[in-house]
């Protein structure tokens, strides 16, 4: 279930409670009148099925409500009451398949920030990686795969592409290249900070590295893996499975990558930087495209699904005797 809290002008609240309670799949509808200070207005309490959320979501949105007051939606781990399992059997579909679109572009947004905290985090993951592949270190690069957060601006391009939001893909871009620029920019520099210590040498990086010579020698299976992750990633997403997440996190070789590029250039050898570079760019590319296509389908299905129960409970609700 789903909670919504609800700002609205209190000339707007018999508009915005009908359509609450025609909505199928709604539950404890509650009104607080005049306790909204800024905007001043009533409070409008509701708990509706996920699966019901994002239609009801864009009626309120339609309606202006996001304008002229406030949504405010939160997941509810646990609801104990019978009305509220009759709206979840109500509701068409199955709430784990339902997306929320406004959610999903709403997280994206906030994942998708050119920031100093995203760079730090892709900086620090990037040379915890070039540690992993100058020792050849199985475990540091699974460590550092999970601090990397570049499955955000990742998941944000596939959903500005699903929904048609350039200005979302522009930012996702932004954050994707200039973190990862900056990112093999800082490990460069810490390259060879780490061989003027002498931590690292010409050695490490061009001996035999049984445990991390993947990460620059791409074949088709690279890109398998990633568009397998993808899916994953993008399911975790939209279903709000965030241990998923960091199973996708660990099984993708882009900060590795990204790593073995900034390593292998500070010592000049091109051949595995472009290696590197062609690991890095499959790896994207196979997350990017496996995300719009689950995303795709995703709509599709849910479309499909809801026009069905619709229509199977069109046909079992009983026509209404007319009157005298």
């Amino acid at each position: 279930m789903l909670h919504l809290r609800l700002l609205v002008p209190a000339d707007r609240t018999d508009e915005v409670t009908d359509l609450l309670e025609r909505t199928v799949g709604t539950a404890h509808l509650a009104v607080l009148p005049g306790v909204a200070r800024d905007p001043v207005g009533d409070i409008v309490l509701c708990d509706v099925a996920r699966e019901a959320g994002d239609e009801l979501i864009a009626e309120l949105r339609r309606l202006g409500l996001d304008d002229f007051g406030a949504i405010t939606v939160e997941n509810m781990d646990l609801t104990l009451s019978a009305r509220a399992d009759r709206a979840e059997e109500e509701a068409p579909g199955e709430g784990s398949d339902a997306v929320l679109w406004e959610e999903l572009v709403e997280a994206t947004h906030d994942d998708s920030t050119f920031s100093a905290t995203y760079v730090a985090f892709l900086a620090v993951a990037t040379m915890l990686a070039a540690c992993g592949v100058m020792l050849d270190n199985a475990i540091l690069i699974v460590g550092a795969m999970a601090v990397g957060p570049e499955f955000g601006p990742l998941a944000g391009i596939s959903t500005a592409l699903v929904q048609r939001a350039p200005r979302l893909v522009g930012r996702s871009l932004i954050a994707l290249i200039g973190g990862f620029a900056a990112a093999m920019l800082l490990t460069v520099g810490f390259a060879w900070l780490m061989d003027a210590f002498g931590l690292f040498d010409r050695g490490m990086i061009e001996g035999k590295r049984p445990n991390t010579a993947f990460v620059w020698q791409p074949d088709w299976m690279s890109f398998v893996v990633a568009f397998l992750a993808g899916i994953a990633g993008t399911l975790s997403l939209t279903s709000a499975k965030s241990g998923a997440l960091i199973g996708v996190a660990i099984s993708v070789t882009t900060v590795p990558a990204a790593a073995n590029a900034a390593v292998a250039f500070s010592y000049r050898d091109y051949g595995q930087m472009t290696g590197s570079v062609q690991q890095l760019l499959a790896n994207l590319g196979g997350i990017v495209l496996a995300g719009t296509l689950t995303l795709l389908v995703q709509k599709a299905l849910w479309r499909t699904t809801r026009r069905h129960q619709r229509a199977h409970q069109r046909a079992h609700t009983k026509p209404t005797a007319p009157t005298r």
